[in-house]
C-alpha cells in the first residue's frame, strides 16, 4: 500500500484558521450587536424599585400617553399625505406628475429636529406667518386672534408627517402602480365612484405596504428627541434622555429604555405582520391601470395636493435655513463649524465602513455556507435600526464605561500606566453606536445585491477550481460592486445626521453637525446654524434620489 504523506503543519494550522476565524467574527458581531440590551437587562435586573415606582407614579403615565397620541398623529398623517399623493400620481395623469413621483420624496432629506426648529421659526409669533396677520388685521397682541400652537402635541406630528410620509409614498405607490387594472374596472363597472375605489378598493390592497412604511415612520418618530424637545413634547425616548441626564437616575433610564424597547418590539412585529400576508397581491398576468385624465381644474388640485407637502416638508425649511444663512455669511463659517463637519465626515466615513464590511461578511459567510443559523445572525445584526438612539447610548456607554474602568485599573496595578476612557470617552463609542444603528440599511441593500447574484455562478466557479476566498474577491466583489457603494453611502449620510446617540455619547468638546445645530438651536441661535443644517439637508437628499430612482415605477 503506497504510504499516505501528512500535509504539512503549516497547512493544518492554515485550514484550522480558515476554519475558526469566520466563526469567531460572527460570534464577535452577534455579541457586539447584543452588548446594549443584554446591558439594559442586567441593569434593570440588579437596580431597586424605588426608581421605577416614581416614574411609574410622576413619568411613566404622561410620557407614554403623548408618545401613544405622538404615535396615532403620525401614523394618520403619513397615512393620509403618503397613500393620498401615491394615489395621485399612479392614477392620474396631471401636469407634473412625473416631477411629483420623485419630488414627493425629497422631504425625507430634512431630519426631523431641522425641521422642527424651521417650523417653530416660520409659525411662531415672530415668525413671517403672524406678524403678516398683525400686520393685515391689525392685531397687536396674541389674544387678539387665534393661530394653531407649533409648540404642541398635534404641531409635533404635523412636522413629523411633513418629513415622514416619504417611508408611505414610497412602498404605496410602488403597490398602487402595481395593481391589477381588473378589480378597478370592475369596481368602476358596478358604478363605485373614484373616492370609493380608492377607499374600497385600492386601499386595503395596498395594507401591507402601508403598514411597512408607516411603521418605518413611527421607529424614526420614537427615536427623535431633538424636535420633541423643541416642540414640547414630553415621549418615552426624551423621558429617557432627561432622567439620564437632567436627573442623574440611570436605573430609572433603564427601567424606562427597556419600557421602549417592548413598544419597538410590537412595532416590528406588526410591520413583519404586515409584510407576512401577501394575499393582496395581483398575478404576473394583470396589467397596470391606465392613467386616468381629468378635467383641467382637477389637474389643478391634484398638481395643488401634490405640492403642499413638498412645499411644507421641503421649502419651509430650505427657505427659513438660507434665509438665516445670508444673514450670517460673514461669520458662517467658523472654526467650530469646519471642526464639527470634519467629525462628522471621519464618523460617518467610519461607522458606514464598519456597517457595510460586517454585513457584507455575514453575508458573503452565509451565501457560501448555506447555513439558516448564519442567516438569523445577519438578522440580529440588522435590528439596531429598530432601538432608539438614547436607548442605544443607555445600554452602550454604562458595560464600555464599565470595561474602561477595569483595563485602566488593570494597567494601572501592574504597569503603572493610565488607559483612561478608551472607547467609552473617546469618537469610537459614537461610530461603534451609527455603526450599529444603521447596520439594517446596509444588510438590506446588500441582501437584495446578493439575491441578483445567480446560484450558477457559484457552481461554475466551483467547477473552474475556484475557493471560496477567490469567489468572493474575483467574482462577488464586482457584480455587488454597485449595491456597496449604495449601501455605504446610506449608511453615511444617516449617520451625518444622527442626533440621538451622538448627543450622548460624544466626547468632551466634540461636536458633529448634528450636534452643533442642536447646541446652537437650544440656545434660540439657529442662524449660526443655518449653514450646517443645510449642508445637511443637501447631502441628504443625495440617497434619497438613489431611493426614487430603485423604486421608479411609470
Amino acid at each position: 500500500m503506497p504510504e499516505t504523506v501528512a500535509p504539512p503543519p503549516e497547512l493544518i494550522w492554515q485550514d484550522r484558521l480558515s476554519a475558526i476565524l469566520p466563526i469567531g467574527g460572527l460570534m464577535l458581531i452577534l455579541f457586539l450587536t447584543l452588548l446594549p440590551v443584554l446591558a439594559l437587562i442586567w441593569i434593570a435586573a440588579v437596580s431597586t424599585g424605588e426608581s421605577w415606582q416614581h416614574l411609574l407614579n410622576y413619568v411613566l403615565p404622561r410620557s407614554l400617553w403623548d408618545t401613544v397620541l405622538l404615535l396615532v398623529g403620525v401614523g394618520l398623517g403619513t397615512t393620509i399625505i403618503g397613500a393620498g399623493c401615491a394615489w395621485l400620481t399612479s392614477i392620474y395623469h396631471f401636469p407634473g406628475r412625473n416631477l411629483m413621483s420623485w419630488a414627493l420624496v425629497l422631504p425625507l432629506a430634512v431630519p426631523t429636529y431641522i425641521a422642527a426648529y424651521t417650523h417653530v421659526e416660520f409659525l411662531d409669533y415672530s415668525g413671517p406667518i403672524q406678524t403678516t396677520l398683525r400686520d393685515v388685521f391689525g392685531f397687536t397682541t396674541s389674544k387678539d386672534y387665534w393661530f394653531p400652537d407649533i409648540r404642541s402635541l398635534q404641531g409635533a406630528g404635523f412636522v413629523f408627517s411633513l418629513v415622514l410620509y416619504p417611508y408611505v409614498f414610497l412602498t404605496s405607490r410602488l403597490v398602487f402602480s402595481m395593481q391589477g387594472a381588473s378589480a378597478l374596472d370592475v369596481a368602476s363597472s358596478l358604478g363605485a365612484g373614484k373616492l370609493e375605489i380608492f377607499w374600497r378598493i385600492a386601499l386595503p390592497m395596498a395594507r401591507p405596504a402601508l403598514a411597512a412604511g408607516v411603521a418605518l415612520a413611527l421607529m424614526e418618530t420614537l427615536n427623535d428627541i431633538g424636535a420633541v424637545e423643541i416642540l414640547g413634547v414630553k415621549t418615552l425616548t426624551y423621558a429617557v434622555f432627561e432622567t439620564w441626564l437632567n436627573r442623574d437616575n440611570l436605573a430609572g433610564a433603564v427601567q424606562l429604555a427597556l419600557f421602549t424597547l417592548v413598544i419597538i418590539a410590537l412595532l416590528v412585529w406588526v410591520e413583519r405582520r404586515a409584510r407576512y400576508h401577501r394575499s393582496y397581491a395581483t398575478t404576473s398576468r394583470e396589467h397596470p391601470p391606465s392613467k386616468i385624465v381629468l378635467s383641467p381644474i382637477k389637474q389643478g388640485l391634484c398638481l395643488l395636493v401634490c405640492l403642499t407637502p413638498l412645499v411644507l416638508g421641503l421649502g419651509i425649511p430650505l427657505w427659513v435655513l438660507g434665509t438665516y444663512a445670508l444673514r450670517r455669511l460673514d461669520t458662517a463659517i467658523s472654526s467650530d463649524l469646519i471642526s464639527a463637519a470634519g467629525n462628522s465626515l471621519l464618523v460617518a466615513v467610519l461607522s458606514a465602513s464598519l456597517a457595510t464590511a460586517s454585513v457584507y461578511f455575514i453575508l458573503q459567510y452565509g451565501r457560501m455556507t448555506q447555513r439558516p443559523a448564519i442567516a438569523t445572525i445577519g438578522r440580529i445584526a440588522s435590528l439596531g435600526y429598530a432601538i432608539p438612539g438614547t436607548v442605544l447610548a443607555v445600554g452602550l456607554l454604562v458595560p464600555l464605561a464599565g470595561f474602561d474602568n477595569w483595563l485602566d485599573g488593570l494597567l494601572r496595578d501592574n504597569f503603572d500606566v493610565s488607559s483612561g476612557l478608551l472607547f467609552s470617552g473617546s469618537m469610537a463609542i459614537v461610530v461603534y453606536a451609527c455603526s450599529l444603528r444603521f447596520a439594517a440599511i446596509a444588510y438590506g441593500t446588500l441582501e437584495a445585491g446578493f439575491l441578483r447574484v445567480s446560484p450558477n455562478i457559484d457552481m461554475a466557479a466551483r467547477a473552474l477550481g475556484r475557493s471560496p476566498g477567490q469567489m468572493a474577491w474575483q467574482i462577488h466583489r464586482p457584480i455587488l460592486a454597485r449595491a456597496t457603494s449604495i449601501a455605504f453611502l446610506l449608511v453615511f449620510v444617516d449617520s451625518m445626521k444622527e442626533l440621538s446617540a451622538t448627543l450622548l455619547l460624544r466626547p468632551f468638546n466634540f461636536d458633529t453637525l448634528a450636534t452643533f445645530i442642536y447646541d446652537r438651536a437650544s440656545q434660540s441661535a439657529l442662524e449660526d446654524a443655518a449653514l450646517a443644517s443645510i449642508a445637511i439637508v443637501l447631502i441628504g437628499i443625495v440617497p434619497v434620489l438613489f431611493l426614487t430612482k430603485l423604486s421608479k415605477v411609470n
